[in-house]
């Protein structure tokens, strides 16, 4: 290619260099474009860079000229493009960087290779001595004496142990008069006269139902160390504990209906039905989580609005008994629902962000725009994560209104011109039907941007569902329901699980009282532990 070039030099052809010049220039910019696409084709989530954003801008641009040589009358829609551009704020982010990098005039400081190992976790000394025989002076044959240590930190894992509890009650009787006797408290248990100890129940709850590890690997992983337990004995202990946890999966169902706002979701659980074609069919976990660290499952035998069975509560149901804000898809089984006055409706823009996503994805565009619109929005929620209500509405008014208002400017600009059945016709429809619900989160501090709180819990049940592949009946969809109640109560207050479950299943084992239970649910149970002096933890054991 230079060769070429020189040749022109030589011959004085101008005009044919700089038609090479705009030819290899418009290739480069081609090839960039394909390997942003190429960067979103395979993607496990939804995120785009800012610089695969500004080169299919780039590209827009150079669409829009093309288009407005080619056809003088195309409808003009470069106008609504640029005020959305300008709203997103990508062209002002993209030179406050260049202005940042030109100001840079010494390199950054490297992070350190190694980062030191987490404070939190316990010291344990490992002395590490000169052997005997390296002890004495090789010169004079003096014991040399120590001056000081180097100390090296390693992280390393001390390997789980299963003991056998030997739980030694004290009896006491009075020999002078042969009074009534008297006996120790028994070491706590799920189930009296069991075999299991509390914090091997909660082990298996966990493993179980957080991290998707079914019964069988269980039991090949205490084979391991050591202990031969059968399925059946696990399973029975899964029952029984997601039993006595039925009182707080009823307290966690209360706590969400009277929050002040509700999210509710639903992911399927296949289930092994002998009456199907298949000899399955397909259930659904309804997520619920409401914004006092309290969450709930319920599940349902069909994907249908209204519970087929007895007593069982489909998210129809659910939302009748509710009023306030709620959080959703625009499914239409929340039509009827959602036309009662005192049920409002608030909408997901994780959803509506998804529709242009997945147009992008085909290959249009134009779905750059409304994208980099929702990331400047984003950009603003998690500068206000974690501030009161009403600052957080005073800066979504103040930055995410204009950002929101000029991204229905534009869709409702390009609806006319867009095929309803297209991708990006179905993300300008879906964005329109749904505005006033989808833009609820400007009108209220407190109500969140999208339904992405339930839809991240659904990580653990959509794990357990690839692993345990189908549950085996309605019964354990409900057993389930439960587990994933209390272990999402956990995640959400941030409180570790097997300590929760090895310090509440001895209690409920022992009978409380209704109007104690929502006291034990993760979130306040948290708040009594920190409010009490710290004391041993009698389901501990040091082996």
């Amino acid at each position: 290619m230079v060769e070429v070039v020189r040749e022109l030099l030589a011959e004085g052809r101008g005009s044919e260099i700089e038609a090479l010049v705009k030819t290899l220039v418009s290739r480069n910019s081609e090839l960039e474009r394909r390997l942003a696409m190429a960067g979103l084709k395979g993607r496990k989530d939804e995120r785009i860079s800012r610089n695969q954003l500004l080169l299919f801008m780039e590209a827009l641009d150079a669409d829009a000229t093309t288009s407005r040589e080619e056809d003088p009358d195309a409808p003009a829609l470069g106008e609504v493009d640029e005020k959305l551009r300008d709203a997103s704020g990508i062209d002002e982010e993209d030179a406050a960087e260049k202005a940042a990098l030109e100001r840079e005039t010494t390199p950054p400081a490297q992070p350190p290779v190694r980062k030191p190992p987490p404070a939190h976790l316990p010291r344990v000394d490992n002395p590490l001595t000169v052997p005997p025989e390296e002890r004495r002076c090789p010169k004079c044959g003096a014991e040399r004496t120590c001056f000081g240590h180097e100390i090296t930190e390693v992280i390393e894992l001390i390997p789980a142990k299963v003991i056998v509890r030997r739980d030694t009650v004290e009896k006491l009787r009075c020999k002078p008069c042969d009074g009534e006797l008297v006996r120790a408290y028994g070491g706590e248990k799920v189930v009296t006269g069991g075999k299991l100890g509390t914090r091997l129940v909660a082990q298996l709850l966990v493993d179980k139902y957080d991290d998707g590890l079914p019964l069988h690997r269980q039991r090949q992983r205490f084979e391991r160390l050591g202990l031969d337990l059968a399925v059946s004995t696990m399973a029975d202990q899964v029952t029984w504990s997601t039993d006595l946890l039925r009182p707080l999966w009823r307290a966690a169902q209360a706590g969400v209906l009277a929050a002040n706002v509700m999210h509710l979701d639903a992911t399927s659980l296949p289930v092994l039905d002998r009456d199907a074609a298949t000899g399955k069919r397909l259930g659904a976990l309804w997520g619920y989580v409401g914004d006092t660290n309290v969450a709930a499952y319920i599940y349902t035998s069909t994907g249908k609005k209204e519970g087929q069975r007895p007593g069982e509560l489909g998210p129809q149901d659910m939302l009748l008994l509710r009023q306030g804000y709620t959080v959703a898809d625009a499914s239409n089984l929340f039509d009827e629902s959602f036309k009662r006055p005192e049920l409002i409706e608030c909408g997901c823009n994780m959803h509506a962000r998804r529709y242009f996503v997945k147009a992008l994805d085909g290959g249009d565009k134009r779905a750059a725009l409304p994208i980099a619109a929702y990331r400047k929005i984003y950009e603003i929620e998690a500068e206000v994560r974690g501030r009161p209500p009403d600052e957080v509405l005073a800066a979504r008014q103040s930055k995410s209104r204009h950002v929101f208002d000029e991204l229905v400017t534009w869709s409702k600009a390009y609806e006319p011109h867009e095929p309803p059945s297209s991708p990006l016709g179905e993300a300008i429809r879906y964005l329109l039907n749904h505005r006033e619900a989808l833009g609820r989160f400007l009108e209220n501090g407190a109500i969140p941007p999208d339904n992405g709180i339930v839809e991240r819990l659904h990580v653990r049940a959509a794990l357990t569902r690839k692993n345990f592949l189908f549950a085996g009946s309605d019964a354990g969809g409900d057993r389930a329901a439960i587990a994933f109640t209390i272990l999402s109560c956990c995640r959400l207050a941030e409180v570790d699980p097997v300590e929760y479950l090895a310090d509440v299943l001895p209690r409920l084992a022992k009978k409380v009282r209704l109007r104690e239970v929502p006291d034990l649910l993760p979130a306040a149970w948290k708040a009594t532990r920190a409010a009490l002096p710290p004391t041993s933890n009698p389901a501990t054991i040091e082996a």
